[in-house]
């Protein structure tokens, strides 16, 4: 059944605009993943009520039900509810479901409409609403899409008290408050959700209300939804509704063909930290280095350091950006000057500006010249690294008395004033390390980083930071290897 799901998928994700996909937050899910998805689900048997929200075409209630087909589950009955608000595609469902209509141990409902004002409405308690069951098993592509705060959609989550900022956090947040205890929930979303402030609540939803027992990982970005050219970190997830909290599964795969699984069970305690007050979902990866970042305690307050995003916002000061220096004009810097770890300013023919003129207007955007630790806010589209850090060198700017960043860099600086050379050179030894970037991405799911991340990150103390500064001067050009056997060194020592 999936394969003739697969054609229809490729068929309508071919012939949709992309403003229709934009508007619905519509990416329909390849047949690979709504079979691994719907693997997930334990065995049971009794009566099964399935809710598909974002139903699309039907792949992901085609896997569960090719499952049970195959005598893989055991229900006795199932009774599916697919949510599906455009009505384009009811036609394509009604094909896929009406496949399985021969057995008459199934039924299934296709709801058209908006699932998060039907669902809030049951659940709000409204006596108009349409009566929804208790499901014992959800399964969800939802779409994705940021939800303005005064928008109906946020007043109507708000009446049954959640508080989210994306439409995939609020079908999610539905359907584990429609499911009955013990119900399951699998779900494949972005993993943006797994730290920040904005999902603070949904975290808190999620982990008052269900025990995690599944996180799957794709180490490519770009291949869950690779047909609608899709980049963004996705994370599939299994919930049990009341359950128990307990150890987490752990996969990941290279992309969606799922021929390379590697499995691995963690303490709760390694996904959420004790303590962690921001309740920070992390996800453990596998790391050749036999030290973690629990070895470093010190805050970025604790060092006297600040970070800030870089404050040149270049479209805002258009009127004072120079394509080259002259008299009157102090260096810009872009992501584009630092490479390698390395600074290079000016870049002839860069398309971006590298000087900005120094005046009244212009002062409170610059910082003095001196020595700084930048970090690229954003990588790029499959880079190795999410983390890249580099050393401003002052002494290629020609006595300049000042510098503007560029609003696509971090910047470690105190008080907005130059750090002293070794530190800033050991601030970058320490962020390259490869220990650093992988703990990173364990609770990070944004393809950027932003200050706030590095705000929150733990550090080694300043005495081990001028050390690994002072021995990176020494060097010539630092290898990955010469990094991370040095930080390794540094904290076996201690």
């Amino acid at each position: 059944m999936l394969s003739t799901v697969k054609q229809t998928r490729l068929l309508i994700s071919q012939n949709t605009e992309a403003g229709k996909k934009s508007k619905f937050g519509q990416f329909l899910t390849s047949e690979q993943t709504a079979a691994f998805m719907a693997s997930l689900f334990p065995a049971a048997d009794g009566h099964c009520c399935l809710l598909d929200a974002g139903s699309g075409i039907g792949s992901l209630s085609a896997a569960l039900l090719d499952r049970w087909c195959s005598s893989d589950l055991n229900f006795q009955s199932l009774h599916l509810d697919a949510f599906e608000l455009d009505q384009t595609l009811h036609p394509y469902l009604q094909d896929t479901l009406g496949r399985y209509s021969n057995r008459i141990d199934f039924s299934y409902s296709i709801r058209s409409g908006d699932f998060i004002h039907k669902a809030a409405d049951w659940l709000s308690g409204n006596l108009f609403a349409e009566p929804l069951p208790q499901y014992t098993h959800a399964i969800l592509n939802p779409p994705y899409k940021k939800i303005n705060s005064h928008s109906p959609h946020r007043l109507a989550l708000r009446r049954v008290g959640i508080e989210t900022v994306n439409l995939y956090s609020a079908f999610v947040a539905l359907a584990i408050a429609l499911t009955a205890p013990g119900g399951q929930i699998v779900a494949i979303i972005p993993r943006s959700f797994c730290n920040g402030p904005y999902y603070r609540p949904f975290r808190d939803f999620i982990l008052d209300h269900t025990a995690i027992r599944h996180l799957h990982l794709f180490e490519s970005r770009n291949k869950a939804f690779k047909d609608d050219a899709v980049l963004q970190e996705n994370v599939i997830i299994r919930l049990e509704r009341d359950g128990r909290q307990g150890a987490v599964i752990i996969s990941t795969s290279t992309d969606d063909v799922f021929t390379d699984i590697v499995t691995h069970e963690h303490s709760f305690s390694q996904i959420v930290l004790p303590g962690d007050s921001e309740r920070f979902i992390h996800v453990p990866i596998l790391t050749n280095h036999t030290f973690e970042l629990s070895a470093f305690h010190h805050t970025l307050s604790d060092l006297g350091i600040q970070v800030s995003t870089g404050p040149v916002v270049d479209f805002r000061l258009k009127e004072y950006l120079r394509n080259s220096p002259e008299p009157g004009t102090v260096p810009l810097l872009y992501p584009r000057h630092f490479k390698y770890g390395a600074t290079t300013w000016p870049i002839k023919g860069m398309k971006k500006p590298n000087a900005i003129q120094h005046n009244q207007e212009t002062e409170k955007w610059l910082y003095p010249t001196g020595f700084y630790c930048v970090v690229r806010r954003f990588s790029s589209k499959e880079e190795k690294r999410r983390i890249v850090a580099s050393v401003v060198n002052p002494n290629i700017f020609n006595n300049s008395p000042m510098l503007g960043f560029e609003n696509h860099l971090n910047l470690f600086h105190e008080h907005k004033h130059s750090l002293p050379a070794p530190l800033a050179h050991g601030l970058a030894v320490f962020l390259n390390s490869t220990t650093v970037d992988q703990q990173f991405r364990q609770f990070s799911g944004h393809t950027q980083v932003n200050a706030t991340d590095l705000k929150l990150m733990k550090y080694p103390s300043r005495n081990v930071l001028f050390e690994l500064g002072e021995w990176s001067m020494q060097q010539g050009n630092l290898t990955q290897v010469m990094i991370d056997n040095r930080l390794e060194t540094l904290i076996n020592e201690r």
